[in-house]
């Protein structure tokens, strides 16, 4: 039998709305849940000061000159990971308080598929803790809150369009890079999601970072801005694309004896002379949790698209826009 084609459930301009009413609820349901303030966010940053993110440690910075600045480096952002702790500091923002903000950013290293693309937009939020806030309990109950309101956003615009029918089941379930490892020690990291996310529906894997006993790790994570021993991904099943689907990264931010750790097991101890670290291990930055949100992850999943192509205006090349065409997949 012959494959269909595949037939995208809301046309271009449906998408369109959509997409703005998936973002507008959803940002008021994260404020009120979190308790978390919008701010403005940088595109450009200052090179050389170790607040912008390598993310895997691997992905390159892109940057630029421009003749009236000549002191430094402009680097755009990949993430705001750090630069939000330095803010919560500058607005000098309460315990049990944060912020948000629509981060916009551009990772040139990208391998683009169906979810991956240079372009990169999400809610980055970040929210100030005390030093014995830095638990797993604090953890899991922040994620539950995200959970919900991603949850609560599905039901909502499921009212707007009858057609995306909901899948999230009614609790996230949480697991650990290692413990899944345990019940699956054949398969590859994405083969373990895979199998946990379709099993489960939504889990948050924690722990991410650290070499698990097989040697290998489930993912990598930059060493100074997660604690790797309470962090971890919001990983859904998205039905449309028979795969895992993460939806969010996040994590308790490191203190001065994690930071100095995963500095030394990543060979970058030479990092604590930037000036972010510097505040790190000085105390000079709140103590803090935080994580970003995939803006289109989140569209591409609550409208059941194949592509984020389909909900964000990036940039592709020919073959991958001809490859589109012939599955029918319309790219923004």
């Amino acid at each position: 039998m012959e494959k269909q084609l595949y037939k995208p459930l809301l046309s271009l301009l449906d998408t369109e709305e959509a997409i703005k009413n998936i973002k507008d609820y959803f940002e008021m349901e994260l404020s009120e849940s979190l308790q978390i303030k919008k701010v403005s966010a940088p595109l450009m940053i200052k090179g050389g000061q170790g607040i912008n993110d390598d993310l895997n440690g691997v992905e390159r910075i892109t940057s630029f000159s421009t003749p009236d600045i000549t002191e430094s480096a402009i680097e755009v952002v990949q993430s705001l990971a750090k630069w939000k702790r330095v803010a919560l500091g500058r607005y000098n923002l309460p315990v049990g308080k944060g912020l948000y903000t629509k981060m916009i950013a551009i990772r040139s290293d990208e391998e683009l598929d169906a979810t991956h693309s240079l372009f990169v937009d999400q809610w980055d939020w970040e929210k100030v803790i005390t030093r014995e806030q830095r638990t797993e309990e604090m953890l899991k109950s922040e994620v539950k809150k995200i959970y919900r309101s991603i949850k609560d956003t599905e039901t909502y615009i499921h009212e707007y369009y009858p057609e995306l029918k909901p899948v999230l089941p009614e609790e996230i379930t949480f697991i650990t890079s290692q413990e899944l490892e345990d019940q699956y020690p054949g398969h590859t990291p994405k083969e373990r999601e895979n199998v946990i996310s379709k099993k489960y529906g939504a889990v948050f894997i924690m722990k991410i970072g650290h070499t698990l006993n097989s040697g290998e790790k489930h993912d990598g994570r930059a060493p100074d801005y997660d604690d790797w021993s309470l962090n971890g991904d919001i990983i859904v099943w998205n039905p449309t694309l028979e795969s895992a689907f993460e939806l969010s990264s996040m994590g308790i931010r490191v203190d001065s004896i994690s930071l100095v750790n995963q500095l030394q097991t990543a060979y970058c101890l030479e990092r604590l002379a930037l000036p972010f670290h510097q505040s790190v291990l000085k105390e000079n930055v709140p103590f803090s949790i935080g994580g970003g949100i995939g803006q289109s992850r989140l569209c591409m999943f609550l409208l059941k698209k194949m592509h984020i192509g389909e909900v964000q205006a990036s940039f592709w090349g020919d073959s991958i826009i001809e490859e589109c065409k012939t599955q029918n997949i319309p790219l923004l």
